[in-house]
């Protein structure tokens, strides 16, 4: 991607999602014994949820699996800012609340990329990140 000047560029925000969506994942993190198959049932149920996915990628039991969730949630969330005239260039800042899911969904794809040791990768998103939010600080999402 060119860079582009500063003021060239613009912010994008993502949809705030539903109330009702909001709270059947927190109803699917609330059923302890079956969490991640109720998240999974939410995020079947409307598979363009990014937070259901990031959710996802942190209840993994295995790192190609959070990588997996993680991935989907990251295009789901590119198709999204697509749809909000998003072009490859501008900010997708953090300070959204509307946005976090989707960088959530970027940082957990970048940590499953370096457990599995995909180093450009890590490289990439890394960039990304800055390119998205300049004040980008990783301590923004939880482990």
């Amino acid at each position: 991607m060119a860079d582009l000047p500063l003021a060239d560029r613009h912010d994008t925000v993502l949809p705030a999602v539903s109330d009702e969506q909001r709270a059947h994942l927190q109803a699917a993190l609330a059923s302890a014994d079956t969490r991640k198959a109720a998240v999974s049932a939410v995020v079947a149920d409307d598979p363009t949820f990014i937070e259901g996915w990031a959710t996802l990628a942190a209840l993994a039991d295995e790192t190609i699996e959070a990588y997996a969730y993680a991935r989907v949630g990251y295009h789901r969330g590119l198709d999204a800012l697509r749809g909000r005239g998003w072009g490859g260039t501008g900010f997708v800042r953090w300070s959204q609340p509307s946005n976090r899911p989707f960088l959530t969904c970027l940082v957990r794809l970048r940590n499953a990329a370096d457990e599995i040791g995909e180093v450009p990768e890590v490289q990439r998103i890394d960039e990304f990140l800055v390119q998205l939010d300049p004040d980008w600080n990783d301590a923004n999402v939880p482990a």
